[in-house]
């Protein structure tokens, strides 16, 4: 168990925080947690809604004395990007996560922690649970597999919502109160062939030691996608023939580990020893310093891609667009536009990419989606086209009273102003402004680093400090 004594008013938050690390729920699998807040609802009298997406209401009266003021939405998503560290035999569709405490920082053995969006979940529920916190009639909005698209939002009926006001608990940084963000969508491109059998030496090249991290708030950090870097050096092999290949975990995620096992000509190691392993470390060593790459020979693999369409993988990659595409011409600073290559997958028949494009701007998002699909498209790779997961920009509101009453409060109890901005990683505070009209929508959250990497550490004193600030917040609406 965490030992998180010295925080005795956020008792509840770290003890339902923990209680939700034992459930796996990672995204596409979150029936389970689906089950836990609807037993959790009933064992307590409350009202619940569950649909077919796994998305979750849970509803409270007001306490005495706030029976006439605003109906408040706590929202957060249920799904967590399920990643771990090469070697790690979890088993994360089947497993709790092993947390525990490392000064003040609750973090995870050898996997991500899930503190986005956990951490949502363990405020609404603690607000759920306690009998002696004052508030106005309160809706706790749990959505399902947000990380892979938005799709719960997407999916959701918003009229079983009452509530206009909402608070999203979904930004990683005490103080920031973020009030916009970009749209975007999924891209996944697959280009088929079949495989024969070949003789000759077979290798192994592994990329590995990149950090990784979110595709949107990390995009313009200048971190190296482990994917691109790999076919900078396939690309390069004479003669190169893929038997498997792969690298990421998530297309919303920059990869961080990559590998592609093939047969190539004679003097293969050489070129790749000599000449482009030592030239790729050389270069992405600007950025990232702990950057591995191993190459070995191996056992003879059954079969192989073609020469040719082994070549059409790596012109793919290499034409994609991958990293910040263009940045904000009113917004100093901010990305408008980026894309991020997420996954890289290979079978007997096909070798498959999974894309994430995000935009302030629909119009941007509009050509980043046609240019891809071009590329694609185009006769010397032949690649098929899908998308998924489309959602869209949440546009800043000039005029907000939640706006207010949060940063009053703030001010009140930091002595200091919050940071309003608007973001390039997608909320699903977009899709509700959407679907309910008039919403007023503010997302916060306590400190939490790397998310979606293993390195992923949420911030005791940070959860705890936003903890009370939460409180004080549903006090003044």
């Amino acid at each position: 168990m965490l030992n998180i004594s010295e925080y005795k008013k956020a008792k509840g938050v770290f003890t339902f925080f923990e209680e939700i690390s034992k459930i796996p729920h990672g995204s596409e699998n979150t029936k389970m947690i689906a089950d836990y807040l609807v037993d959790f609802a009933k064992t307590r009298g409350l009202s619940v809604y569950r649909d077919n997406s796994d998305n979750v209401i849970i509803k409270k009266p007001a306490t005495k004395g706030y029976e006439n003021r605003p109906t408040v939405i706590f929202q957060g998503h249920t799904d967590m990007v399920a990643d771990k560290v090469k070697g790690n035999p979890i088993d994360m569709e089947k497993e709790g996560l092993k947390i525990f405490r490392d000064g003040d920082f609750i973090r995870a053995e050898g996997t991500t922690l899930g503190g986005d969006d956990g951490v949502a979940l363990a405020y609404a529920l603690a607000v759920l649970d306690a009998n002696d916190i004052e508030h106005p009639a309160f809706e706790a909005l749990f959505t399902s597999d947000e990380e892979i698209g938005l799709i719960g939002a997407t999916a959701l009926d918003a009229s079983h919502l009452d509530g206009k006001t909402m608070i999203n608990i979904d930004s990683d940084v005490e103080g920031v109160f973020t009030v916009g963000c970009a749209g975007g969508m999924r891209i996944d491109i697959k280009i088929t062939a079949k495989k024969e059998s070949v003789c000759g030496d077979f290798y192994k090249i592994s990329v590995s030691g990149l950090k990784g991290g979110h595709s949107g708030t990390e995009i313009d950090k200048d971190r190296v996608n482990a994917i691109k870097l790999l076919n900078d050096i396939t690309a390069h092999i004479p003669n190169i023939r893929i038997s498997s290949i792969s690298g990421g975990n998530a297309d919303n995620a920059i990869p961080r580990s990559a590998e592609c096992v093939f047969s190539a000509a004679e003097n293969t190691e050489h070129i790749v020893s000599n000449i482009l392993i030592p030239s790729a470390i050389e270069n992405a060593k600007k950025k990232e310093p702990d950057v591995k790459i191993t190459f070995e020979k191996i056992q003879n693999e059954p079969a192989t891609f073609n020469i040719d369409d082994s070549s059409r993988v790596f012109k793919l990659i290499k034409n994609l667009p991958c990293g910040v595409v263009k940045m904000s011409d009113e917004i100093p600073g901010l990305v408008e536009t980026s894309a991020n290559i997420g996954i890289l997958a290979s079978d007997e028949e096909s070798i498959t990419l999974s894309m994430s494009i995000r935009s302030s701007k629909n119009d941007s998002k509009e050509l980043l989606r046609q240019s891809i699909r071009a590329i694609a498209e185009d006769k010397n790779i032949s690649a098929t086209v899908s998308e998924r997961g489309e959602y869209p920009a949440w546009e800043y509101k000039k005029d907000s009273h939640l706006r207010g009453i949060m940063k009053s409060v703030y001010v009140k109890m930091y002595g200091k102003e919050p940071e309003i901005i608007t973001i390039h990683a997608g909320l699903e505070c977009g899709i509700f402004s959407d679907k309910i009209p008039e919403l007023d929508c503010v997302s916060i959250g306590p400190d939490n680093f790397d998310i979606h990497t293993p390195d992923e550490r949420l911030s005791i004193s940070s959860t705890a400090r936003v903890w009370e600030y939460l409180k004080e917040v549903l006090k003044n609406i």
